[in-house]
């Protein structure tokens, strides 16, 4: 990528953000995981420039900032603006934690609200122990290093499990995403699990039992 191509990736962000506004959208988030563009910045293992975009961590933080800059400046002070992140790429010399508790603090300076803790995706020979909640320490690091809010994810899928994430402060939300596909009454089931007591949607109360009066 050219200089002036980084710039108008950034602006390309910008306008994307401005257009989920637009729709009425109540959070965006910006996607640095998962061998995304973003994550290729940043890992040395796919950032082999050597000019300002590439070498040094700062360097190859560069873009990632200036995209979150633009997306927060496009996007209402009161609405959250999210930052999905690989915390590792799971292999030696690549993207690890320690750099990304440094990109969530810089992130948190950006006024970025949360770092959704995701892992790998960049190459394909990753040794990734995949398992329940083997993602939850990164969450539970980075919002305890780097000051910011977390969610956590991955191979989430009992309400307990979730529940005592949050209850233990290892991440501020869980993000819940395969589980619901294979279960879109999750929440319903969650919070009959937990005994909390939930507004049903308005379109299945018609098909409830009213009870006697």
């Amino acid at each position: 990528m050219t200089h002036e191509d980084i710039e108008a990736t950034v602006r390309r962000f910008r306008e994307a953000a401005e257009r989920s506004l637009e729709a009425g959208f109540q959070v965006v988030e910006v996607h640095m995981a998962h061998g995304y563009l973003l994550h290729e910045f940043l890992s040395p293992l796919s950032n082999r420039r050597t000019d300002e975009y590439g070498g040094s961590l700062e360097n190859r933080m560069r873009l990632p900032l200036a995209v979150a800059k633009a997306v927060r400046e496009a996007w209402p002070a009161h609405r959250p603006v999210f930052v999905r992140i690989s915390a590792t790429d799971w292999v030696e010399g690549g993207w690890d934690l320690e750099q990304s508790i440094v990109l969530a603090r810089k992130l948190r300076e950006l006024g970025i609200d949360l770092i959704d803790c995701s892992s790998g995706g960049l190459v394909p020979d990753a040794k990734i122990p995949a398992g329940p909640g083997f993602q939850v320490p990164f969450a539970e690091r980075i919002r305890a290093e780097a000051g910011i809010a977390t969610g956590a994810v991955g191979f989430i899928t009992e309400p307990q499990q979730a529940e005592d994430i949050i209850a233990k402060g290892q991440a501020d939300v869980v993000l819940l995403a395969r589980e619901l596909l294979r279960d879109p009454h999750w929440p319903l089931r969650a919070a009959h699990v937990l005994r909390a007591d939930i507004p049903w949607p308005k379109q299945y109360e018609r098909a409830r039992p009213q009870d006697p009066k």
